[in-house]
């Protein structure tokens, strides 16, 4: 079915299909078309522009590139750092700090936006710069890294240094320098750059090294660590109050000295560090104590205490002679005790003559009563008692007989009660190495040799180790004692 054609099929609008004609100069674009055609035309009419902005809502993807949003009060502009030039960055991107971006504007075809390709970032200004610090200071303030509990106290007289600083600067000759005046120590330094791009990695990396080393390593482990950089603008200090930087002064497990700047200058490794040195000559003043004095101080008091030795020897004999002459004379010390030996003498003579006599009295009235009437009487008495006692041959025997029924009893009991008696019947008598008798098996296990005596002789076993005879009974187990022939 054909329809009739329109009034309006001439005119240049108002169709209801969209056609081609000839000589046409505005032919219809497809939308990946007109993207590249805004895409070249960005690119080409900005292709080098230095923003500067707020950063805003910045997210590190996996991948290593940097996305993030540049803003002011009135606009805001999307933008990317890929991961080589975010890898780059002197400072860590967060929201908040104001920076200067250089890089080239694009537009992203999957959003209809467009946005910079960020190849360069810095802060925009010493005033942000000082922002940002405080910031950071802040946020690692709140995490206790500054806190006066984690300082540690310096050795006092270190007999390893660690110096992280540049190999080639001034600085290492002046510490070196101080050092040798001071005290000679032995020194490792670990060089690493000081300033620009890829110092704070170095920093951080030498002094989680320092830390790792071990006793003996073919690094020699320090027993202080002195980071240290000369003057220099906030900028060139900059290295210094990266986060890296502080977490690893922080983390190090040796004492250590932070010397960065001058004495106006301040990092937050200063915060971090075990304590700050003005200047790095003055890190290795507070490193070691001067040679010369230390030994003054030692001969000082070598001297104090010879003299204290002798006055204290000078007062000793001094009190001894005082007292000595207060003690009485030996001999005077004997005089009462030799009296008094005297007396118990004349006393014990008196004593003995009295006794004597009383004794004499005594006998004089016994001897009188001994008669003999008396004495034959009683001899008589004596011999009939005897004369009436008969011994008889059946009392004998039975005493006999109840004696022998004894001593068999006593004979049965002896045979029960010898140790020796069971071993006929097959047991065994258990002892150790001293002879005393082995009852139980907890004893055994403690002694590592034992004698096992049968009826027909002994034999010598070790308890435990290998090819150990097993033991005669279920328990205890083969591993608790094991005898073995030796």
């Amino acid at each position: 079915m054909v329809f009739p054609s329109s009034p309006d099929d001439d005119l240049p609008d108002g169709g209801l299909l969209a056609t081609e004609r000839d000589r046409d100069n505005a032919p219809a674009l497809s939308i990946s078309e007109i993207s590249a055609l805004l895409k070249r035309t960005v690119e080409d009419r900005f292709g080098f522009v230095r923003v500067r902005g707020e950063l805003s809502g910045v997210k590190r993807a996996a991948s290593g590139h940097l996305y993030l949003c540049l803003k002011d009060e009135n606009a805001r502009l999307d933008g990317v750092m890929w991961r080589g030039s975010a890898q780059r960055l002197s400072f860590r991107a967060e929201d908040g700090v104001e920076v200067v971006a250089t890089g080239k504007l694009t537009t992203y075809p999957g959003r209809s936006n467009y946005q910079i390709v960020i190849d360069r970032m810095e802060i925009a200004g010493e005033g942000a710069l000082l922002a940002l610090l405080a910031k950071t200071k802040a946020r690692l303030e709140a995490e206790g890294l500054f806190a006066p509990e984690r300082k540690r106290a310096l050795p006092f007289l270190p007999r390893t240094i660690g110096v992280v600083t540049s190999p080639t600067g001034a600085v290492i000759r002046d510490i070196l320098h101080r050092l040798r005046d001071r005290f000679p120590s032995h020194v490792v330094v670990w060089p690493v750059l000081v300033q620009g791009q890829g110092s704070a990695q170095q920093v951080a990396a030498a002094i989680r090294g320092f830390s790792a080393a071990q006793p003996g390593g073919p690094v020699p482990r320090p027993d202080l660590v002195i980071v240290a950089r000369g003057g220099g603008s906030i900028e060139d200090l900059w290295g210094f109050n990266e986060e890296e930087v502080v977490r690893a002064i922080a983390d190090c497990t040796i004492p250590l000295i932070s010397a960065v700047g001058h004495e106006t200058d301040t990092t937050l490794a200063d915060f971090a560090a075990d304590l700050r040195a003005p200047t790095p000559t003055a890190a290795a003043e507070i490193a070691v104590p001067v040679l010369v004095e230390l030994s003054a101080t030692l001969s000082d008091l070598h001297s104090r205490k010879q003299r204290g030795t002798i006055r204290l020897l000078n007062l000793a004999r001094e009190r001894l002679a005082v007292r000595s002459e207060r003690l009485p004379h030996p001999l005077a010390l004997l005089d009462g005790q030799a009296q008094r030996l005297d007396d118990l003498a004349e006393r014990l003579r008196r004593g003995l003559l009295h006794r004597t006599e009383i004794a004499r009295g005594t006998l004089g009235r016994t001897a009188g009563a001994l008669r003999p009437a008396l004495l034959s009487s009683r001899i008589a008495r004596g011999g009939d008692r005897l004369s009436a006692l008969r011994l008889r041959p059946e009392a004998i025997l039975q005493r006999i007989g109840n004696a022998r029924t004894r001593v068999d009893a006593l004979d049965r009991l002896r045979r029960s009660l010898d140790p020796e008696a069971p071993l006929q019947r097959g047991y065994v008598l258990v002892t150790d190495s001293n002879g005393a008798v082995v009852k139980d098996r907890a004893t055994a296990a403690e002694r590592t040799t034992l004698t096992l005596r049968f009826a027909d002789g002994s034999v010598d076993v070790a308890v435990g180790g290998p090819g150990a005879s097993r033991p005669l009974k279920a328990k205890p187990k083969p591993a608790d004692v094991q005898p073995k022939l030796l």
